[in-house]
């Protein structure tokens, strides 16, 4: 046996032997730290849910309608509501442009978010965390109890409302992550609200402004202003073999809507539109905007989550930061009664955050699993 192969092979054990002790659940970057030339099997998929990598980038990108916030605010408020709810029965995803949140906040977010990534591994560990409903929990893959094949992807969640009792559990080092995520999350929220206000109008739920009363579109946003937010930052290392595993797998996310923070620099996300999967070109200054689970099932189907995914790049880590947003953890998530009726019966059972939680702690992540479960076979089985 030659002496490149008796290294390869040496390199394959060593590898497999990470494996078989279980450091993969110490997250894909403390595993690239230790020189990586290949994957490991366990973040290895099958060969029909591999990525097919095409040289002609641009034959498969996808620009997403563009939802501009000056027109939602504006006098032509009518037809931008127009395009929203087209985005959203269409796509399933926008970019939104003009946002309004102040770039400092953004780059304090992701360098807070990167420096984070750059501590030792054993610092980053005082946060991995099994309950998935912990204020902060530092993790790897989606379920790493339950996944048969693992992301590439670690990432920090970190529960965001009310700040005033999760802020002490955050942590405290790099020493501006606390202030950065404080002042992002805030500002996301304002805009998820405003956003929020706007999906409602879409889907005929309150009038638009120049006719509605406004003490009801309050009442009807109350529960939404005090819903749940989480921030999440993504980080996908580098991938030696990226044609063989995924940052993410196909999935649709659970909540209301999905505020995404693309990396600008590194495309990775895809969607699936038409059957077949397109890689976002992100637009400068913008927000990938995406329909939750919780908004399919509030909506009584009329908008629809769709399945995306995270591809890994063999030169390049990517980071992206997510603040998803939906009702109160207690809330019970249903179709609105307003969009039911004889000609649109009730599609969904109702569910909520603690049915998501324990049915995510026993299954695996994957496609639109959790919200297919919540869906009725039969008109009246609630």
């Amino acid at each position: 046996m030659s002496p490149a192969l008796v290294s390869e092979v040496q390199t394959i054990c060593k590898e497999d032997e990470l494996v078989e002790s279980h450091e993969y659940h110490k997250g894909v970057k403390h595993l690239c730290g230790r020189g990586l030339k290949r994957v490991p099997r366990k973040y290895i998929l099958p060969a029909l849910e591999r990525p097919l990598l095409s040289t002609k980038d641009g034959a498969t990108n996808l620009k997403l309608p563009i939802i501009d916030i000056a027109q939602l605010q504006g006098p032509d408020r009518v037809h931008a509501l127009e395009s929203l709810s087209k985005a959203c029965q269409e796509y399933g995803f926008f970019q939104l442009i003009n946002h309004g949140i102040a770039s400092e906040s953004v780059l304090d977010m992701i360098q807070a978010a990167r420096k984070f990534f750059e501590l030792p591994f054993e610092e980053r560990s005082k946060y991995m965390s099994k309950d998935q409903s912990a204020p902060v929990r530092y993790g790897t893959s989606f379920n790493q109890n339950k996944d048969r094949v693992f992301c590439w992807r670690d990432f920090i969640k970190l529960n965001c409302h009310p700040l005033s009792d999760v802020l002490p559990h955050w942590p405290s080092s790099p020493a501006e992550l606390r202030q950065a995520v404080v002042n992002y999350s805030k500002e996301t929220r304002s805009l998820y609200l405003m956003l929020a206000k706007a999906i409602l109008e879409s889907l005929g739920l309150v009038e638009t402004e120049k006719d509605t009363d406004e003490n009801s579109s309050c009442d009807l946003l109350k529960e939404f202003e005090d819903g749940s937010q989480l921030i999440v930052a993504n980080f996908y290392p580098s991938c030696p073999e990226p044609d063989l595993t995924l940052g993410i797998p196909p999935h649709s996310d659970y909540g209301f809507l999905t505020l995404l923070l693309p990396d600008e620099e590194v495309k990775g996300l895809q969607i699936q539109h038409e059957g077949r999967w397109v890689t976002v070109e992100p637009v400068p200054n913008s927000f990938v905007v995406n329909v939750g689970d919780h908004l399919e099932i509030f909506s009584n189907g009329k908008y629809r989550s769709v399945l995306h995914r995270v591809l890994v790049n063999p030169l390049k880590s990517r980071m992206s930061i997510a603040s998803l947003h939906s009702l109160p953890f207690n809330s019970m998530i249903r179709p609105s009664p307003k969009l039911v009726n004889d000609a649109n019966p009730r599609r969904y059972k109702d569910t909520d955050f603690a049915t998501f939680i324990q049915y995510m702690a026993s299954h695996e992540h994957k496609n639109k699993n959790f919200l297919e479960s919540r869906r009725l076979t039969q008109l009246g089985d609630a």
